[in-house]
């Protein structure tokens, strides 16, 4: 097998590449009480690692469009697998070297956002621009990595702490690092084509100009709040549902929530030819409401647990099928588009979460009062799909 010429190669390292976004997203904040403890930070401000994390995330992915035309598709695809590895290592080493640890810790967690960013925006347009058919169900199933890399990270990262304590936490720093290391050495040799050829792609301006990118940066945000809205909130809905343990909590309610997301993704990629994008999208919007719903008004003390893991099955294809949407509808896209959609994606994250914890704060705590707010968020993606849908048949 030539490596240089197997797009099943090039594929493959994109999958790695979502893993890689994955331990970037999710691999600190299971340290934060250990920073915490052994650097003596004040809980506000480790949680703004988090901030920046998405914040330095949110700003590359609205720098990239023209970065990634200067530099092209393997640069920018190794560059940010490299930002990835040294930010995970410096997780282990910079709270060392720098006079203060916190700052040490805000350089590592600004170098792995830089990575983490680029991976999102870079990685969804080189799978479509890969030779296959079915586009897609490349995408649904692309994005399943994330979640199969998130549960890793969970599960991997409890069972190291369990069997050599979680003072070693730099030495699983440092072996997750090698994933985005080993990744970017993989992207560097695999063949690698573009999405649309120098000079063809649509600018930020001409994209601004089309009322139906506004539409899908639209969607972008509401599928992103739909995600998040309740997967950020999953571990606490566990652990005041069912009493039970934070370490339990972690395991019941993310793991459960990113499992049946990832295996709605698997699943849709499988069976896409026999099942038409937008009513999917459309189906999966309202089910992710009703699930939502059974948190919220459903008695028992599974309910939760059950609405969360219901969430996640629903919720798994409207951010990948949202992106391909949007490539169907605008070829000429590019890099673009694509980091534009990430951009609103991205924002839809913090959104929903956001949305939850203010309305919940309103309402004395309660959490439910908060999610059932943010039920609008897939409502209104469902509502947009069927705006989307009549506009194409206009153009017909």
């Amino acid at each position: 097998m030539n490596i240089r010429k197997n797009y099943n190669c090039t594929l493959a390292a994109s999958y790695i590449g979502y893993i890689s976004q994955a331990i970037v997203n999710l691999f600190a904040p299971l340290l934060f009480l250990t920073f915490q403890r052994i650097y003596h930070i004040p809980i506000e401000k480790i949680t703004l690692l988090v901030t920046v994390n998405f914040g330095v995330q949110l700003c590359t992915d609205l720098l990239s469009a023209r970065l990634v035309d200067s530099i092209g598709y393997r640069t920018a695809a190794v560059a940010a697998h490299l930002a990835a590895a040294a930010g995970l290592f410096g997780l282990a080493f910079f709270p060392e070297w720098f006079a203060d640890p916190y700052a040490g810790l805000l350089a590592a967690a600004g170098l792995y956002a830089v990575g983490g960013g680029l991976i999102e925006v870079m990685i969804s347009p080189i799978v479509e621009a890969c030779p296959t058919d079915r586009k897609a169900a490349a995408m649904s199933l692309l994005h399943s990595f994330y979640c199969w890399g998130g549960v890793l990270v969970i599960l991997l990262s409890t069972l190291f702490f369990a069997a050599f304590g979680v003072g070693h936490w730099r030495v699983l720093a440092c072996l997750w690092a090698a994933v985005p290391l080993a990744n970017a050495l993989f992207f560097s040799q695999v063949p690698i084509a573009a999405l649309v050829e120098a000079g063809e792609g649509l600018s930020l301006r001409e994209l601004f100009s089309m009322r139906m990118i506004w539409l899908f940066v639209l969607l972008m945000v509401c599928a992103g709040a739909a995600e998040n809205a309740v997967s950020q909130w999953a571990s606490a809905f566990t652990e005041s549902a069912l009493g039970v343990s934070k370490v339990i909590g972690d395991l019941a309610g993310p793991c459960f929530f990113m499992t049946l997301m990832g295996l709605a993704r698997v699943l849709y990629a499988k069976w896409s030819d026999r099942l038409p994008l937008m009513p999917s999208i459309c189906i999966s919007s309202l089910g992710c409401a009703a699930s939502y719903f059974l948190i919220v008004f459903a008695q028992g003390a599974l309910a939760p647990l059950i609405g969360c893991g219901l969430c996640g099955l629903f919720s798994g294809v409207l951010w990948p099928g949202t992106f391909s949407l949007a490539s169907a509808a605008c070829p000429r896209g590019g890099i673009a588009m694509f980091a534009l959609l990430a951009l609103a994606g991205d924002i839809g994250c913090a959104v929903g979460p956001t949305l939850v914890g203010f309305v919940s704060g309103a309402a004395g705590g309660d959490m439910k009062a908060g999610i059932l707010a943010a039920s609008a968020c897939p409502v209104l993606l469902a509502a947009g799909i069927l705006r989307t849908r009549q506009k194409a048949r206009r153009c017909r």
